[in-house]
């Protein structure tokens, strides 16, 4: 084989595994590039099926939803099923079942993966632990006024809406937000340390007029 062959051979080889790379980090969205639309259909499917489930739970319970999404389940496999049986049949083929290849799959989780996420999440769980500890037993003053005022204005958000219409409202935001702080997110940035430089600055004032309360630049 002359080297311009094998070169060709090499190069050729190497653009259908960087091909194949770059497809499979394709299909391998994030959370993160969903909700920022980079893949259009794929996250339009993903807001779609999040919004249809909970719209379906602000009119049905959650029982109701969960039963008519496995009788759903159930009723395309077994229809698949017949099909293939019939198809067997009619064409004298010994395919076998033609799930085979989704039972014969090991579903277990290894006790090294869920030891795994258990430890990760004991690490959350302690973290959130603290922080209530540091918000309720009032170790910063303000700290503890400020969550005080949020769950005040919680109340009358609670009054407004209930859990699911709150859930909906957080999903629609969850898919249009993103897109749109990328889109101006040099003017909402400015808008942004303009607001957060209003709020220290009233934090501040709020701690030094506050007796009792723990200054920040001393704990830090």
């Amino acid at each position: 084989m002359d080297p311009v062959t094998q070169s060709a051979q090499i190069s050729s080889s190497q653009g259908f595994a960087d091909g194949q790379n770059s497809a499979t980090k394709e299909s391998k969205l994030s959370a993160k590039d969903l909700i920022h639309w980079r893949d259009p259909k794929k996250s339009g499917v993903a807001f779609g099926l999040s919004l249809l489930m909970l719209l379906s739970l602000a009119a049905f319970s959650i029982i109701s939803v969960v039963s008519y999404l496995l009788l759903a389940l159930l009723c395309v496999t077994i229809t698949f099923r017949i099909y293939k049986s019939v198809v067997q049949a009619v064409q004298k083929s010994n395919e076998g079942h033609p799930f085979k290849a989704l039972i014969d799959k090991d579903v277990s989780i290894a006790p090294e993966s869920f030891r795994k996420h258990v430890d990760a999440s004991l690490t959350y769980i302690n973290r959130a632990l603290k922080q209530m500890s540091h918000l309720f037993l009032v170790e910063d003053l303000v700290d503890s006024l400020k969550l005080a005022v949020v769950m005040w204005l919680l109340t009358y958000v609670g009054a407004v809406f209930n859990g699911i219409t709150i859930l909906i409202l957080a999903d629609v935001l969850l898919f249009t937000v993103p897109p749109v702080y990328e889109k101006n997110k040099t003017q909402i940035d400015q808008y942004i340390d303009l607001a957060r430089t209003q709020v220290n600055t009233t934090i501040a004032k709020l701690q030094e007029k506050l007796p009792g309360a723990v200054k920040r630049s001393k704990t830090e």
